[in-house]
């Protein structure tokens, strides 16, 4: 039997702070206590002065596997999610081939049990046409359904009103969308490009896929959901004006229409282009500092529910491709939790209230099994960060496949120190267990 305990630590879970013990035998949370003796045979941890979180548990990310492993692969990549606190990721259908069949969805999990460091669901995705093999999908076993409205890859944009009600109408899985208006951004994009050509200037970004776009798209889905009873989940919201479609009088686990905000929209804003270029190109696009600003103060109030990365890399020579060329997305899981951290000291947001985001909630969300919170019983997903050990992001430390970050050169405050997976310590200041893997996670529904 494996039994661990860590002593002495900051724990934040469920809006509390305090120092305490927790007691972890074999894959779960035995004891949480103020003091506990150590059992005969333990392995002890001294954690003073570090903080103990439930680990992240990241609801979209693109890990790349099967198709595109040239930009990165399940194992890579969750490998630098728990050096980054995530302990759980969620990650979606576009791959090649796309998850749009059963067999082809089960095809990812057995990828990811051999190499996922990481514990790991993955959503099915829905098309204009395979509505008879999206109801087969087990909503004890799979995160969800995904649905691109806007800015798909493939065949997966769902363009077809009647489609998209009938889906809407026949799963009470959560449906996660992409929210972008595709006839808006075709029409702007046209328009650029026929003043510049394919070189258009990366600050028309946020112009061309617009709050328009963002808005259009994400209203008629909030109105659909209602028509219907669907239950959606609106990823990525990245204008301000989106925050008012969403509610904040009612407990999450009440609500039928959710939202979930990223990183890279919290920490940038178009300003930054002129910096960082293509490498902060993404869809939907980095807008105003007004959009910044109006998203932390829906996070807050909790109109918005969820904190996540959308990692999803592309290689640098892709990233430095002309305007029109160059891939939208780019690589967060490594440094996501010590970014909201920044945040933390910063004052902008309380540890606790940053653990309900990032842990908490998609836990309560997706109706996860044991997982997201520090409780007895539950599975011992942890993390250690030390909030005194500063680190800068460089080329050297990048852990990510496509080797960089839209983060290089900057320094935060704060360093994970340990990750914990299913009570096995996967990661110990840079060192990794390669020995063992993460599991996939069940679904309370």
């Amino acid at each position: 039997m494996s039994i661990i305990l860590i002593k002495n630590a900051t724990i934040i879970n469920e809006n509390k702070t305090f120092t305490g013990d927790v007691l972890i035998e074999n894959e779960i949370i035995k004891k949480v206590s103020s003091k506990i003796t150590a059992p005969e045979n333990a392995e002890i941890i001294d954690a003073k002065g570090s903080y103990l979180i439930p680990g992240f548990i990241d609801d979209q990310v693109h890990f790349r596997e099967p198709g595109l492993t040239h930009k990165a692969n399940i194992a890579t990549e969750s490998r630098a999610a728990v050096a980054g606190g995530i302990t759980t990721f969620i990650e979606q259908p576009n791959t090649v081939p796309q998850a749009t069949t059963q067999q082809l969805l089960e095809n990812k999990f057995e990828i990811a049990s051999k190499t996922s460091y990481a514990n790991y669901s993955f959503m099915f995705g829905g098309t204009n046409n395979n509505l008879e093999e999206l109801l087969k999908t087990d909503p004890k076993k799979v995160a969800g359904i995904k649905l691109f409205l806007g800015s798909s890859t493939g065949n997966m944009l769902v363009d077809d009103v009647e489609v998209l009600e009938k889906i809407f109408s026949s799963t009470k899985m959560i449906i996660s969308l992409h929210c972008e208006d595709e006839a808006t951004i075709r029409k702007n994009t046209a328009e650029f490009t026929k003043k510049f050509g394919d070189d258009i200037p990366i600050k028309y970004h946020p112009i061309i896929r617009s709050e328009e776009a963002c808005y259009i798209s994400s209203s008629k889905a909030v109105e659909l959901a209602k028509k219907t009873g669907a239950r959606i989940h609106i990823f990525h919201v990245s204008t301000a004006k989106e925050t008012e479609l969403f509610r904040n009088d009612i407990p999450l686990e009440e609500k039928q229409i959710t939202a979930e905000v990223c990183v890279h929209h919290l920490w940038f804003n178009n300003k930054d282009y002129d910096e960082k270029g293509t490498h902060i190109k993404w869809n939907p696009a980095v807008k105003t500092e007004k959009d910044r600003l109006g998203l932390w103060e829906a996070l807050l109030d909790d109109r918005i529910d969820v904190l996540a990365t959308d990692h999803a890399p592309h290689t640098l020579d892709e990233k430095s491709n002309v305007y029109k060329k160059a891939p939208s997305g780019g690589p967060l899981v490594q440094h996501a939790v010590v970014a909201i951290l920044e945040k933390v000291k910063e004052g902008v947001i309380p540890i606790e209230k940053a653990v309900e985001k990032m842990s908490h909630n998609p836990a309560k969300l997706f109706q996860i099994e044991k997982r997201g919170f520090i409780k007895e019983g539950f599975y011992a997903d942890l993390v250690l960060i030390d909030p005194n050990k500063s680190q800068t992001v460089s080329k050297d430390n990048i852990l990510y496949k496509c080797g960089w970050s839209p983060f290089e050169g900057t320094t935060f405050s704060s360093t994970i120190t340990h990750t914990f997976v299913n009570g096995n310590l996967i990661y110990n200041n840079g060192v990794f267990n390669d020995d063992i893997k993460g599991k996939r996670i069940t679904f309370n529904r």
